[in-house]
């Protein structure tokens, strides 16, 4: 403890939650700690320190660029030098430790009433936002009475799990007791790369926003302009087609409420069972009843047992109606295909090679995103691991499979979990190949793709939410760039692991509708619309949280809220035709107004549904949703080169 340094309140028993990948199950390293609020020489602090922290599965310096604490936020303690042994021990410790000067709190969440262990979500005004901290021991409301006597806190009106810190003001301190007793206890550079170039800077350089953040933006004067360069990019918007982003500044905008109609509760159900799946073929192997099979695929996923089968029919390996004899004469004819096609780029020379640059620059790029590719999992950890080795041979062979496209960065990820479920580099291959087909235009270099998918979420979102899309627009947001990786790698890196192939595995049913995981980046924001605008985060901020949420969006009421959304779309008496050519509804004779009547012309799915009285009939938006019950913060490396290779660095 810092010298002079005065405890004016402690408790034990405070957990952090890290998700450790593994091979099988999720698994949720519960690390105890103790809670502090410190008098310093400089001012108040909040600090949790790690009491004991386990050897994680699979943790390595290789990976230290995704780690949940950012370091440059922690205080730890001193390393003991006694062994090497204890050196690590004592790294692990500090890399989880969180403190920071209660004025820096710009606000905070609790746990809903009734969910269990008491947790307590913080938000700094930069917009860093640190892990739950869960009071297994109470003393949650303690430590936040504790915060009454140095801030003044303020319920919000449109999320009562969500408490904003207000501006300094000593004679208003008494009012946040009044607030807490409701509780029960249960520019500069980077900024121009980051818009004109997302891919590097969304993977490699975005990823590293909180050092750009505490580096460049927070050791400036405040300014009352936007900088120069970064002006002349936003007013660049006609870059992303069909966007027409307002540049009002913010306080003078004309919000008009849609009138959707009210969102219905929707239920999940269990995963496809190995029964299930059995009943649904017939003698000779045919898949009976598919239409039935993506509906019980859509509502609950598939177990992950019959996965390595499964999965084969929704990206195109086998198809539907074939058999047991035709499967197994197609699946000789591709492994004939795949060696031929790996023997290819095996055989070529080193003087060959010096000859064709091409190659060569793609067989470096995939070695460099090899080895820091989901190292944390299982299925990958170790210097010596030979699945290295199969997912680089993967991708080599797909640049000859797809030479015009090659490789670019991003794609391990997406590889990365077909070829834990298939467990062979020939059923993996094909596999990540008909997945490559779904997701082809995201990589092109061109980023039309990309930047059609990022416009499509403007006009949703000008329709389901115009309050939200008309803050994010006055604060240089309106582009949702910030969207970016989630759609580049279909959120491999937001959600764990295995969250990602469940999710996958939904979204491949093609259900409920075309675009479905558009509507996952509305339902995500929608979640976050009140810790957005209530702690009146701006571009830097925004960014900052987005990144923040890796790990820690809850994938069931994600998928729940976003069907919902769906469905007020789909009941909706008016809606706009582009909104219904995104969803994949029918257009129907066209109005002078603009608006259509629409039909559905998406897969038929029986839909279980109940309505929810939290949601009014005349908003789109819910800011009562679920927020996640833990947090995480991604550091990657602090080199910012510019440039496609540096996506993933």
């Amino acid at each position: 403890m810092a010298l002079r340094s005065q405890v004016l309140f402690e408790k034990d028993g405070v957990y952090i939650q890290v998700n450790v990948n593994s091979n099988t199950t999720d698994k949720d390293a519960h690390i105890p700690g103790k809670v502090y609020l410190m008098k310093k020489p400089d001012g108040i602090y909040i600090e949790w320190r790690a009491e004991e922290v386990l050897m994680l599965d699979g943790q390595n310096n290789a990976d230290q660029e995704w780690a949940v604490i950012g370091s440059s936020l922690s205080v730890g303690y001193k390393p003991d030098r006694d062994s090497d042994a204890l050196n690590m021990k004592a790294e692990l410790r500090k890399k989880y430790n969180i403190c920071f000067d209660i004025l820096d709190l710009k606000s905070f969440k609790r746990s809903a009433p009734n969910h269990g262990w008491a947790y307590i979500i913080f938000i700094l005004k930069d917009g860093t936002t640190f892990p739950a901290l869960h009071f297994h021991n109470g003393g949650s409301k303690a430590l936040l009475q504790q915060f009454g006597k140095y801030i003044h806190i303020k319920r919000s009106p449109n999320d009562n799990r969500l408490f904003i810190v207000q501006e300094h003001d000593p004679d208003m301190l008494s009012k946040s007791f009044d607030e807490l007793h409701l509780f029960a206890d249960s520019s500069g550079d980077l900024v121009s790369k980051f818009i004109k170039d997302p891919y590097t800077t969304t993977l490699g350089g975005f990823s590293k926003v909180t050092n750009f953040l505490r580096d460049t933006m927070f050791t400036q004067e405040p300014v009352t302009h936007r900088p120069k360069e970064v002006a002349e990019i936003l007013q660049a918007d006609q870059e992303i087609p069909g966007m027409e982003i307002s540049q009002q500044e913010a306080g003078f905008e004309f919000v008009t409420k849609t009138k959707l109609p009210s969102r219905p509760e929707v239920k999940r159900s269990a995963p496809l069972t190995a029964q299930q799946w059995s009943k649904h073929m017939d003698a000779d192997g045919r898949i009976k009843n598919v239409e039935h099979l993506k509906d019980v695929m859509f509502r609950g996923g598939i177990e992950p047992s019959i996965r390595i089968e499964v999965w084969k029919f929704l990206l195109g390996y086998h198809d539907w109606q074939s058999t047991y004899k035709t499967r197994t004469d197609e699946r000789k004819r591709k492994v004939d295909d795949y060696f031929r096609m790996k023997l290819q780029w095996k055989t070529i020379s080193e003087a060959q090679e010096r000859r064709f640059s091409l190659l060569k620059e793609r067989k470096c790029l995939i070695e460099k995103d090899v080895t820091r590719t989901d190292r944390t999992h299982k299925f990958f950890e170790g210097e010596c691991n030979p699945n290295l080795q199969v997912l680089n041979d993967c991708l080599m062979t797909y640049c000859m499979y797809n030479f015009d496209l090659g490789y670019v960065q991003g794609m391990s990820d997406l590889l990365s979990p077909v070829l834990v479920v298939m467990e062979n580099e020939v059923d993996a291959f094909w596999c990540f190949a008909g997945l490559m087909e779904r997701v082809c235009d995201n990589f092109e270099m061109d980023q039309a793709g990309m930047k059609t998918q990022l416009s499509q979420i403007h006009k949703l979102m000008q329709f389901v939410d115009p309050e939200l899309c008309s803050y994010l627009e006055s604060h240089d947001s309106g582009n949702f760039y910030f969207c970016f990786r989630w759609l580049l790698i279909l959120f491999k890196r937001e959600f764990s692991f295995n969250d990602v192939m469940r999710f996958w595995e939904v979204l491949w049913t093609d259900r409920p509708c075309k675009n479905f995981h558009l509507l996952i980046c509305l339902a995500v924001l929608d979640t976050e619309k009140s810790t957005l605008m209530e702690n009146k985060f701006g571009f830097t901020e925004i960014l900052k949280h987005i990144n923040d949420m890796s790990g820690a969006i809850h994938l069931e009421d994600t998928l729940k809220k976003a069907e919902g959304i769906y469905i007020q779309l789909k009941d909706s008496k008016k809606l706009p035709a582009p909104v219904a050519e995104i969803i994949g509804l029918d257009v129907v004779s066209p109005s002078d107004s603009g608006f259509v009547a629409s039909r559905e012309r998406s897969p038929h799915l029986d839909l279980n549904l109940k309505e929810n009285g939290l949601h009014t009939p005349n908003s789109g938006s819910g800011t009562t949703g679920n927020t996640p019950d833990d947090s995480s913060i991604e550091i990657l490396a602090e080199n910012g080169e510019v440039g496609v290779n540096n996506f993933f660095n």
